[in-house]
């Protein structure tokens, strides 16, 4: 499986950007998420998704973020909505052959990785 991730840029804060990541091979059964890392900060749980569409969020991006699968494209998406200066960082769109609840945030449990996206966002 490969992941390539699409999207990231330069916004304001407020703005709205949407990330895509693409997969090769199949992951329909696969729980996919997307994580962000700061310069100088470990990589962190952004949102995840599994199969039956059960999602998951970082508590600062809750209500704000959505991810979505599209399984006819092998696409799976993140929309950031009334992003914030804090939001700036790489984002990496990950999946995972087998997870259970209890480790769906952790980077351990995840088995492939895209090249990661810069979002930016400016005050």
């Amino acid at each position: 499986v490969q992941l390539q991730a699409s999207g990231g840029g330069l916004v304001q804060a407020g703005d709205s950007v949407r990330l895509s990541c693409v997969a090769s091979g199949g992951t329909s059964s696969y729980v996919m998420a997307w994580f962000r890392q700061a310069p100088g900060k470990e990589r962190e749980f952004v949102a995840a998704l599994r199969r039956g569409g059960y999602t998951y969020y970082l508590d600062s991006v809750q209500g704000r973020f959505t991810i979505s699968r599209d399984n006819a494209k092998n696409t799976v998406n993140l929309q950031m909505n009334s992003l914030k200066p804090e939001d700036t960082a790489v984002y990496f769109c990950a999946a995972a052959r087998n997870s259970i609840l209890s480790t769906i945030r952790s980077v351990l449990t995840y088995d492939y990785w895209g090249q990661g996206t810069q979002v930016t966002v400016s005050s």
